[in-house]
């Protein structure tokens, strides 16, 4: 059996922060059970906002028509069997780099027909509150179930939690282990 591709996306302005932590821990997951893993750390690439100029709709479109980074980005997305998206919240939703990056996935299409359904994601997200309510990663966490029902991709599991600190989200025994757990079931047949 060929192993599967995870494709992790990092979608914080801190490398190491605490949805990074979860996503690598999300990622440990999936290769105990033999994945294939690459990571893209979204802050400091160059990646644009969507233009709204359809092209990438239009019939024989050749894709995007923003040359940016997003460009390397798409036929890793493609190419892999699941993605772990991982986004703090900010100012009560998913960060401006990971919005940014799912806004640019409108062009997906183009580049292969329907790259979406089936496509198994993860996601992981952390908060400053101690609640996801309060904190707004409740209208993060139903941006992703919203998005990826609509694409018919198959949302395995979300793991999140509380922390402001950098690292501090590993002093969380259980969300740490769910979302190792996450990862072998995201890679699950």
């Amino acid at each position: 059996m060929k192993a599967k591709k995870v494709l992790v996306i990092l979608g914080s302005p801190r490398e190491k922060g605490n949805s990074a932590i979860l996503a690598e821990q999300i990622s440990n997951g999936a290769k105990s059970g033999s994945a294939k893993r690459e990571t893209i750390y979204l802050h400091g690439k160059n990646i644009a906002p969507c233009k709204a100029c359809m092209s990438c709709q239009k019939k024989g479109s050749k894709g995007c028509s923003i040359k940016d980074d997003m460009q390397a980005i798409y036929p890793k997305l493609i190419e892999s069997d699941a993605w772990v998206i991982a986004s703090p919240v900010y100012w009560f939703t998913i960060s401006a780099q990971t919005k940014i990056f799912l806004d640019r996935c409108f062009a997906l299409p183009a580049y292969n027909k329907d790259p979406f359904r089936g496509k198994r994601i993860a996601v992981a997200m952390a908060y400053g509150d101690t609640d996801p309510f309060t904190s707004g990663c409740i209208n993060a966490l139903r941006t992703f179930q919203d998005a990826f029902r609509y694409t018919e991709s198959l949302l395995v599991g979300m793991v999140y939690g509380s922390a402001m600190a950098a690292g501090e989200i590993r002093s969380n025994e259980k969300v740490m282990q769910d979302a190792f757990d996450l990862g072998n079931k995201l890679i699950a047949e």
